[in-house]
């Protein structure tokens, strides 16, 4: 079944599949759109080039933030089924290795992506949600690696956002010169982060989760 309602008139039916159709259009487009130019473009530009009408990309999605909002739930759904299929890895460090250097990857592949989580353009709720589904996910692929005594104990959940804010930087400030130089960076971060001889201890204790909520402006100093 295809989830057509077989007892509406014909015309009907077949408005919906055009209606689902342009939809389609609009998302890849603003996908595309949203990844090379961030999210400071209108649904103006999205609908020219997705190829359909201004008016129907009104009519299907209201505004840009309704756009951005399916997007990213798309963009970090999928980075909650990479996480857990980096936790069943053979290699619990091989694991960790993966779920940052695939994390790192789309936000080098979409500007847009980067903007709505390190920038207040797409909203911060829509971030604080986010991160209540990848965080756990995170924490327990680096938990993993911290138990088989690959990956430094005193490493913290909170440490994470900003391992990725650190190495996005480089991303977005190198990016227009080279698009892949942030791996030096990234395998910098990794060599200080898994057990070795003579690893030097950290000369201050991690945020706390409040301290770090507050960092990334969602949970805002009430002094």
């Amino acid at each position: 079944m295809d989830g057509t309602d077989s007892s509406a008139p014909r015309g009907a039916r077949r408005l919906r599949r055009d209606a689902e159709a342009n939809r389609q259009r609009t998302l890849r487009a603003a996908r595309e759109v949203f990844a090379e130019r961030g999210l400071g473009v209108n649904l103006d530009d999205i609908a020219r080039h997705a190829g359909v009408g201004v008016a129907t990309s009104y009519r299907l999605f209201g505004n840009k933030q309704a756009l951005i909002n399916e997007l990213f739930e798309e963009r970090v759904d999928a980075l909650v089924v990479f996480a857990e299929q980096a936790l069943t890895h053979d290699d619990p460090w091989e694991g960790f290795v993966s779920l940052l250097t695939v994390t790192l990857e789309q936000m080098a592949a979409d500007r847009g992506l980067r903007e709505v989580v390190f920038s207040e353009v797409g909203g911060r709720p829509l971030v604080a949600q986010a991160r209540r589904k990848f965080v756990p996910a995170a924490d327990a692929v680096m938990r993993r690696a911290q138990d088989a005594g690959l990956l430094r104990a005193d490493l913290a959940t909170t440490d994470l956002p900003l391992i990725f804010y650190m190495v996005s930087c480089a991303i977005q400030h190198a990016q227009p010169v080279s698009s892949a130089v942030w791996r030096r960076y990234l395998t910098i971060v990794l060599d200080g982060l898994r057990v070795r001889p003579g690893l030097t201890d950290m000369p201050v204790g991690a945020l706390t989760a409040a301290e770090e909520e507050q960092v990334a402006g969602l949970n805002p100093s009430r002094s």
